[in-house]
C-alpha cells in the first residue's frame, strides 16, 4: 500500500486531533505509513490537493454535499466517520474504516 495522506475534520479540531493520535498509533502498529492531520471543518479546502482521504466528524454529516463539491474532479475519498468509533476514540476501528476505501 502506498502512503496515505489523511485529513480528519470535525467542527474545532479538539476531538478529531484525539482520534487522529490514536489512528496514528493503531497504523504504526500495523507499519503503515499513513500521515493524519487533524483540523477543523474550514480548513478542509486549503488540503483537498494535498490528501488521499478525508474523514469527516459523524456530527458534520450535514455539510457533507458541501464537501462533494471541493472533492469533486478528484481522487480523495470521503469517509463520514462512524458515531460508535468516533464517540470512544478508537484509532483501530477508525482505521479499519478508511483501510476499507483503498
Amino acid at each position: 500500500m502506498k502512503k496515505l495522506n489523511v485529513l480528519l475534520v470535525c467542527g474545532s479540531g479538539a476531538s478529531s486531533g484525539f482520534i487522529a493520535s490514536n489512528i496514528r498509533k493503531a497504523a504504526a502498529e500495523r507499519h503503515l505509513d499513513i500521515t493524519i492531520k487533524a483540523r477543523g471543518e474550514s480548513e478542509i479546502q486549503n488540503y483537498i490537493d494535498e490528501i488521499d482521504a478525508l474523514m469527516v466528524g459523524p456530527h458534520l454529516a450535514y455539510i457533507m454535499d458541501e464537501i462533494d463539491e471541493y472533492t469533486h474532479g478528484s481522487d480523495v475519498k470521503v469517509i463520514l466517520m462512524k458515531p460508535d468509533y468516533y464517540a470512544t476514540l478508537d484509532g483501530n476501528a477508525a482505521l479499519e474504516d478508511l483501510l476499507k476505501e483503498f
